[in-house]
């Protein structure tokens, strides 16, 4: 029987034949079933081709192999059985779990967040995505030198098993992961910076920031193409979207606004992963106004709801910060779930119930948008020239005008806008 030791990782790792194992040791917002769906789901996003899934009770986890050995034999039976080259637990695992494990079952084990570190390495496109990746593989793997790693200066497709960059013999010395940690890190320092002056110019100009954030799947970067026109990923599939994007949009009262769609969270976010994302999620620490969008036919939608704010409080963003809800996906829910739906959101200011694929609901969450950002915003008596036509146009463009009348030599124009535009108008008119 073939191990998948002996193959290369990359030719192995793609169409892997795996079983997926869930260590029940309770206390889970969610039931075996929904854990095993998503982990399932998440080996998919790789290619890794699922044939079996099980879930496994545990009074008390075994520091030697997390799982009883009577379970461990019965998993490695059916490796055995079904000639399956991969493991996929959804849990975190020790070096020591994770090697005793493929010793006993003979194939390749990973836990969760190598499992999620692998996605992320496929998906990063830009290259501040994958310095991210890289040093969060690296973090991962500085205690599992194991025996499928290659030199740290020899570069291939893939992270992890897959045998990507930043991969070392088992014999090499610890320092040289130490060293291309540190100079990931200055890269991704400067990357930092060079966002950070970005986001100063939008900020003086100013144009508020918009950051649709939820759960991976939920139908952000739908929303995103349907609100931008853009043509990003989208996907019926777990972090179709990894690298950020910035678009600029049009919002009634609003000259120009920036919508930033973001990678999607999951439960148990590995905290390498919260710490090396954390130059391109500043978009969603600084943002104007944050939209929540939720898969509400999801039927872990509630702990999927938990988890994201989970992940915002470890990225610090402010309980101050504007935010609301997109219940997207209603398109997918019968005829009484809906009615329920509807009436509960009506009677909440902070939700808006969507679908990003048919369009429903798009044109008043626009709407609501646009009166959160100017919810601010104040009306103001503005007098100017009848020959003025660039200043009326600069209004018209950066705020509502309300009226205007002929008052002397004059044209007197009331508008509605945020103080900030204002101190602008009075700058460019002196």
């Amino acid at each position: 029987m073939s191990t998948g030791f002996d193959r290369d990782p990359d030719e192995f790792a793609r169409g892997a034949q795996a079983i997926v194992v869930y260590p029940d040791m309770g206390g889970s917002s969610r039931d075996a079933e929904g854990r095993l769906e998503e982990t399932a789901g998440l080996a998919a996003a790789i290619g890794v081709q699922v044939q079996e899934k099980v879930a496994i009770k545990l009074r008390q986890p075994k520091p030697g192999t997390l799982i009883g050995s009577g379970q461990v034999e019965a998993l490695a039976e059916t490796v055995r059985d079904k000639d399956l080259q991969l493991a996929v637990f959804d849990a975190a695992l020790t070096p020591v779990q994770q090697r005793n494990l493929e010793t006993a079952m003979g194939c390749k084990v990973i836990d969760r967040t190598g499992l999620i570190l692998e996605i992320f390495g496929e998906r990063a496109r830009t290259a501040e995505g994958r310095l991210q990746v890289e040093l969060a593989h690296l973090d991962y793997q500085a205690g599992r030198l194991v025996r499928s790693w290659t030199h740290l200066e020899r570069q291939r497709g893939g992270f992890g098993f897959l045998g990507g960059p930043g991969e070392t013999q088992i014999e090499a010395d610890r320092r040289l992961i130490r060293d291309r940690m540190a100079r990931l890190r200055r890269e991704l320092d400067q990357v930092s910076r060079t966002r950070t002056l970005h986001r100063d110019r939008r900020q003086r100009a100013p144009w508020p920031v918009i950051a649709l954030v939820g759960y991976t799947n939920a139908g952000k970067s739908t929303l995103f193409n349907r609100l931008t026109g853009a043509g990003v990923m989208a996907e019926n599939l777990l972090f179709a979207t990894l690298d950020p994007t910035l678009r600029q949009i049009a919002l009634p009262g609003i000259d120009k606004a920036i919508l930033s769609d973001t990678v999607g969270f999951v439960s148990e976010l590995p905290t390498q992963l919260v710490a090396a994302f954390k130059a391109t999620l500043e978009e969603v620490v600084s943002a104007d106004l944050l939209i929540h969008v939720r898969d509400i036919a999801h039927p872990d939608t509630e702990p999927q709801r938990v988890d994201v704010e989970k992940v915002l409080d470890e990225l610090g963003v402010a309980e101050a910060t504007p935010r609301f809800e997109a219940w997207n996906k209603l398109d997918l829910v019968d005829e009484e779930e809906r009615a329920r739906l509807l009436e509960a959101a009506a009677k909440r200011e902070n939700v808006m119930p969507i679908s990003a694929v048919t369009g429903e609901g798009v044109d008043a969450l626009i709407q609501t948008i646009a009166g959160r950002l100017t919810e601010g915003h104040r009306r103001y008596t503005i007098p100017l020239d009848p020959a003025d036509g660039a200043g009326a146009a600069w209004l018209h463009q950066h705020g509502d005008v309300c009226d205007h009348w002929v008052e002397g030599d004059q044209v007197v124009y009331e508008v509605r806008m945020a103080p900030s535009d204002f101190e602008r108008f009075g700058t460019r008119h002196a």
